[in-house]
């Protein structure tokens, strides 16, 4: 599977869909992965980073749309993103779909298979990629508030 990696453009959003040693993790099991230029500076990370892991850097959101079979991301796509998306594709990423009615029906509409981060339950009934940014939420929340 080719797995891309577009940057995000969601404002003040940094962070990054794959660091470097899920690209390592990837390659290492038979996968491929395209990430956009820059994708990663936000948190650090470095196109040079990315290639020793074995990703192969692409100019453009669109370069990584046009071609990956999964695309890994952190916020939802942005109405531009939604309409590069196509049947085939898996999108996987928060979506938080029930306040964006808009979101919705354009994943629908575009036919790609979309999976929601905070939708995904443990076989014990817990939602483990929710549960760390509930917790970093929780701890923010006083220091916001007194700011």
């Amino acid at each position: 599977m080719l797995v891309g990696v577009p940057k995000e453009i969601k404002d003040n959003e940094y962070r990054v869909g794959l660091v470097p040693s899920a690209v390592r993790e990837l390659n290492g099991n038979g996968h491929g992965v395209i990430v956009e230029t820059a994708a990663g500076l936000g948190a650090g990370l470095t196109d040079g980073d990315y290639q020793a892991a074995g990703a192969e850097i692409v100019p453009t959101a669109d370069a990584v749309l046009a071609r990956a079979e999964l695309i890994v991301k952190v916020k939802e796509p942005l109405a531009g993103e939604r309409k590069k998306l196509k049947r085939g594709q898996v999108l996987f990423t928060y979506l938080h779909l029930a306040a964006d009615r808009e979101q919705a029906e354009d994943l629908i509409a575009s036919g790609v298979t979309a999976i929601a981060y905070e939708t995904v339950t443990s076989p014990q009934g817990t939602l483990p990629l929710l549960t760390p940014m509930s917790e970093v939420a929780g701890r923010m929340a006083p220091h916001v508030g007194a700011h």
